[in-house]
């Protein structure tokens, strides 16, 4: 919105003791011409500024920076590390507005959108793309290979084709691994030490992701040592996720969701039909526990989110993607819903709830 423009009015000349003037013209305190000259001297001066100050404005957002941010899920599931991220752009002098330009694009956690999302980002001609989840890096991969890309978070960037390797990357793309499939063995651990009488274990994965469909196979492989009966129910979009659960209606014990964004997206619904049904869940994140999932061990994902601000930080200051290895979580997080297991019947043993970072009651 444009401001109105207040302009000084001179005071007219003071006229000299002894001289008598019918009625004196007022004159520019600075100049002594005309003080209506001047005033209009003034507003056409100050209405040039104002018709100037849109364009001053498009050219400095034009030399700044832009990171198209392909945020994997949508502002509810995603938006507390999007947030993260920002913030800690800011703290390395980065401030969305004035010195970097951000453009949000929330992907639903479907796979059509992130193909979508990147090569709109690609047309736009971004200077760095931001994402999290392997089905995006993967999108935006496959959309650029000159376009640096920062994954805040990855399932497995080596087994899946991300990178070449942790210490050397390679190519445009580079991050942090969320160490996916390297937790399965703990995460059932925990989940056995809840549920004592766990026999039948059903996973819950979107075999759309590929970091998922690896943390499916190692989840299956640790169960089988075991000697868990292993039940798969494998979904593709949010309308698949009722549809799983009533086939797993009395043929399991417990329920393994395999971390994602779809999964993520729909947390709400996967911990409401899983109380319905009777069945304990073991997560990822802490996220789903906060919406009544019964426990969850994994890496701190606002912190990795901080950490991602890091990358894009070094990539805009120079560096180059290739040479950026990829860092792994240093924050992993226990954390039991009390009040979902007592909704459960589940006593939780005190030993457990004493090694947990965090019990919500």
């Amino acid at each position: 919105m444009e401001r109105a423009l207040r302009l000084p009015i001179a005071s007219p000349a003071s006229t000299p003791v002894g001289f008598l003037r019918a009625r004196s013209r007022p004159t520019c305190q600075f100049c002594n011409r005309p003080s209506s000259s001047c005033k209009r001297r003034a507003f056409s001066s100050l209405l040039g500024g104002a018709a100037a100050w849109p364009l001053q404005a498009r050219a400095q957002q034009q030399t700044m920076p832009v990171i198209g941010f392909l945020v994997a899920g949508t502002p509810l599931s995603h938006g507390q590390w999007v947030a993260a991220f920002v913030q800690r752009l800011r703290e390395l002098g980065w401030i969305e507005g004035r010195t970097i330009a951000i453009e949000y694009r929330w992907g639903e956690g479907r796979n059509e959108r992130f193909a979508e999302i990147a090569a709109e980002f690609v047309r736009r001609k971004v200077d760095v793309i931001v994402t999290s989840a392997t089905a995006a890096v993967v999108a935006a991969k496959q959309a650029t290979s000159v376009i640096p890309i920062v994954f805040a978070a990855a399932g497995d960037p080596v087994g899946t084709g991300l990178v070449a390797s942790l210490a050397r990357p390679g190519g445009n793309v580079t991050g942090l691994s969320i160490q996916q499939t390297d937790l399965a063995a703990k995460r059932l651990e925990l989940l056995r030490e809840v549920v004592p009488g766990l026999r039948r274990l059903a996973i819950l994965a979107n075999v759309g992701g590929p970091a998922v469909v690896l943390d499916m196979r190692e989840v299956q492989a640790t169960a089988r040592t075991l000697g868990l009966e292993v039940i798969t129910s494998e979904i593709q979009r949010g309308e698949d996720i009722a549809s799983a659960f009533k086939a797993l209606k009395g043929r399991a014990d417990a329920l393994y969701v395999a971390i994602d964004p779809l999964v993520h997206t729909h947390r709400i619904r996967i911990n409401t039909l899983a109380l319905a049904t009777r069945l304990p869940t073991m997560h990822g994140s802490r996220e789903p526990v906060e919406a009544a999932g019964l426990m969850s061990y994994g890496p701190n994902l606002p912190d990795l989110w901080r950490r991602a601000a890091e990358f894009v930080d070094k990539i805009l200051r120079g560096a180059k993607p290739a040479d950026i290895p990829v860092e792994q979580p240093r924050k992993f997080d226990f954390v039991i819903n009390l009040t979902t297991a007592n909704a459960l019947g589940l006593d939780v043993p005190p030993t457990l709830l004493a090694r947990a970072d965090e019990v919500i009651e």
